[in-house]
């Protein structure tokens, strides 16, 4: 009979441990069947919140103007030019400088610190920071009207293409018919080596509001008008002397939106 009881507790004991096991199995069946779908659900959740991020991060500031307001996006995939515009923004750097370049129906330039308080008729232009800001020149990102992009100095004394750390021109522009812009893809692929070609979007912009398509992959655009495009045809209809400086001081304000 004692032997019995034990033979009995031992069917018990492994019987439970088989079910205990089964219980186990099904458990790891599930998890490696809901494991995909989870993983899934973080990679888009991930996606989401880093595409939300991004959108919150892209930084806006207001060019005030005698003939209006404009409001700028900058790019966040040009980060140093971005966050230099920012820096020299926020320290009052702009302020009560000129737009010392105006060229009627190509762009126009300003942050000149030299421009401040500048006397009537004095060249200007060559004034800026102590350094320079590497190329970001990115695929995509072309001159169309109201783009913002850092001026630099010529490919001979600078041949990196590095903007200066304070200059920068707004694009006006003018209507590119197709044709020539398909000459301009042709010719630029031929120089580069690699296919060129402009998107149906630059395509569109260049044909219809209009721009510069000779500077891309010249200059940095780092940044493009929102809202107030038509200040950049007042100040561009202005008169200017020989050397393109407006005969009627034009001054700035960079304010950065919060």
């Amino acid at each position: 009979m004692r032997y019995f009881l034990i033979s009995l507790r031992i069917w018990a004991y492994i019987a439970q441990q088989k079910q205990t096991n089964l219980a186990k199995i099904e458990m790891m069946s599930s998890l490696r069947l809901l494991l995909p779908g989870f993983v899934a659900f973080l990679l888009l959740a991930a996606t989401c919140v880093q595409a939300q991020d991004n959108t919150e991060e892209e930084k806006r500031v207001i060019i005030r103007t005698d003939y209006g307001d404009m409001i700028v996006k900058l790019y966040n995939d040009t980060p140093q030019h971005r966050d230099n515009f920012l820096k020299l923004a926020s320290e009052g750097f702009y302020d009560d400088l000129l737009f010392h370049r105006v060229i009627s129906g190509f762009m126009i330039q300003g942050g000149d610190p030299d421009s401040k308080n500048a006397p009537d008729g004095a060249a200007l232009g060559t004034g800026g920071m102590d350094y320079r800001i590497p190329a970001e020149i990115v695929p995509g990102r072309y001159h169309k009207k109201g783009a913002l992009a850092a001026a630099r100095q010529s490919d001979q004394v600078n041949p990196a293409k590095e903007s200066s750390g304070s200059q920068f021109y707004i694009v006006q522009g003018r209507e590119t018919p197709e044709n020539i812009l398909r000459n301009m893809e042709t010719r630029q692929s031929k120089q580069s080596g690699k296919t060129f070609k402009y998107s149906d979007e630059a395509v569109l912009d260049y044909t219809t509001i209009g721009g510069a398509p000779h500077l891309d992959g010249e200059y940095t655009v780092f940044g493009e008008v929102l809202y107030g495009i038509e200040v950049i045809d007042q100040i561009g209809a202005v008169e200017v002397d020989g050397r393109a400086r407006p005969n009627r001081n034009i001054t700035m304000r960079i304010e950065i939106i919060e």
